[in-house]
Order: structure tokens, then C-alpha cells, then sequence
């Protein structure tokens, strides 16, 4: 008698496909955003980063697609990292953002942090 493959569905399909692993961080981030002719910065923890993008507990709301100006330190570095990110997703006040045009210097600097935090369990 020979196995039958597995059908399709037989696996929980992933919810996310990554382009690039995560890391567990906990840093202090400033989002900022522009909003009717005024910046608005809000405040937030982060959760986990990667090559391509951050998650974080933010005060404030924010809208899927909206574009910010984020700040934040990252534990292996003296440097606070700044640059734009966009808003993926959203659950509550929690967050994904994907980076974009990040330097050369921002994306080493990252590479860096990441070579010494804990994976994603």
C-alpha cells in the first residue's frame, strides 16, 4: 500500500511569506506623520525587525499605505537610524512597516543589529 501525498490544505498555509527573517527588539520608536498641513509624531515600543521592515506598539493610529518618518536606536548601535518606512498592516495600535530607500550606512547598521538579536520564535 503506498502513502497518498498530502492534498492540498493538508498544511496551514503561512500567513505572511517573508522576504527576509525577524528579530526580536525592544526599542523606543518615534513615528511621525503628516497630516493636514502638520507633523504628528507618536511614540510606540517595537516588537521585532528585519532587512526589509519593523513592528511596533504605537500611542497613536495610523492607516494602512501612509508613509512616516521613523527614529529609533538600535541596541548594537550609537546612532538613532532615521528614515522613511511604510504602514503594511495594522491590528489594534500594532504595526508592520516596511522600510523604504534605505542608505547604504542605514541598511548596514541594520544588518549589524540583526546579526546579534534573538530570532523570531
Amino acid at each position: 500500500m503506498t502513502a497518498n501525498p498530502p492534498g492540498p490544505g493538508s498544511t496551514p498555509p503561512l500567513r505572511h511569506q517573508r522576504r527576509y527573517p525577524r528579530c526580536v527588539v525592544d526599542m523606543r520608536v518615534l513615528v511621525q506623520v503628516f497630516r493636514s498641513g502638520n507633523f504628528e509624531s507618536i511614540w510606540g515600543r517595537s516588537h521585532e525587525i528585519g532587512e526589509d521592515g519593523i513592528s511596533a506598539t504605537l500611542t497613536g493610529r495610523l492607516e494602512s499605505g501612509e508613509v512616516v518618518s521613523m527614529e529609533f536606536t538600535l541596541p548594537v548601535a550609537t546612532e538613532t537610524v532615521k528614515l522613511r518606512a511604510a504602514v503594511r498592516y495594522h491590528s489594534g495600535f500594532r504595526y508592520g512597516f516596511e522600510f523604504l530607500t534605505l542608505s547604504d550606512a542605514q541598511r548596514e547598521k541594520i544588518h549589524r543589529a540583526l546579526q546579534v538579536l534573538p530570532d523570531q520564535p
